[in-house]
């Protein structure tokens, strides 16, 4: 069993995407899989087609278990069943009343991985899906995980994220006295993966695309780069390509795996499946 915690350097849906279709892809291969949702926006609730309003209890519920005077909730009172065969600790935006209570007491960031304790044999792999900032939960997220995935664009603004990801885990290292790193970095190709194009938008990007040829070298030579960077920082790089059946999936609220299982993404995210099923 590994449980598996995504993260992002900033804001964007790049480790929601990635968490998501890895789980499907996962759950294809036969392997029972549960996803946690500790993000207040909810991405991969929706993503899996839940609606986030219609859960009576969720992980708010759970991390405030923690404290005297609220219901008492385990994690197997939130875990639904989703379409995909993925069981799903849903999020909702609740969630943001959690942090002023955590910093409150001592043992704040093992909250979650003491939750984590009665559904831990009952899966092969629980996948963590964290907000796109350092806090709290994306702490608990590292305290918790066996394995820790980081999400990356490939943009100009991914080679500063890398040190912010650098600096985060000597954060926790200082504050913990756990030392944790970055055992898969993930960069996802054109990081747009969260807009929506009409079909005559497809069009023109694909002009000019063909017309800046240079641009695509620049931008392939920056990739290029961030992972050299990350590969001193993360124990293996992969990379997924822009590919808009995964906006259609999310929209039906499934995996790519279930949907276009054919696809690019879905090829890439098929391998990443494969290295994490040995974990």
């Amino acid at each position: 069993m590994s449980i598996i915690t995504f993260a992002h350097h900033k804001g964007g849906t790049g480790k929601t995407t990635s968490c998501i279709n890895i789980a499907g892809f996962l759950q294809k291969k036969g392997e029972k899989v549960l996803v946690i949702d500790c993000d207040p926006q909810a991405n991969a609730t929706s993503g899996l087609g839940i609606n986030p309003d219609e859960c009576s209890v969720n992980m708010y519920d759970v991390y405030m278990n923690a404290f005297e005077g609220f219901p008492d909730v385990s994690i197997k009172d939130v875990i639904v069943d989703t379409e995909s065969g993925i069981s799903l600790a849903p999020a909702s935006l609740d969630l943001v009343g959690v942090e002023p209570y955590l910093y409150s007491i001592d043992d704040r960031l093992t909250v979650l991985k003491e939750s984590l304790k009665p559904v831990e044999n009952e899966y092969d792999h629980i996948l963590i899906d964290t907000p796109p900032s350092l806090g709290q939960f994306v702490l608990n997220g590292f305290i918790a995980a066996d394995r820790i995935i980081i999400n990356l664009d490939s943009g100009m603004f991914a080679q500063k994220g890398v040190d912010n990801l650098k600096a985060i885990f000597e954060d926790i290292k200082e504050i913990t006295g756990r030392r944790k790193s970055a055992d898969m970095a993930i960069i996802t190709k054109t990081g747009d993966l969260h807009e929506t194009r009409s079909s005559f938008q497809e069009i023109a990007l694909i002009i000019k695309k063909m017309l800046k040829a240079a641009g695509e070298d620049e931008n392939s030579e920056r990739e290029k780069e961030i992972e050299s960077m990350l590969s001193s920082f993360a124990g293996r790089t992969c990379s997924v390509p822009y590919d808009y059946n995964i906006i259609k999936a999310q929209l039906k609220g499934l995996p790519i795996s279930h949907l276009f299982p054919d696809s690019p993404a879905a090829a890439a995210y098929r391998e990443i499946a494969e290295i994490i099923s040995v974990w």
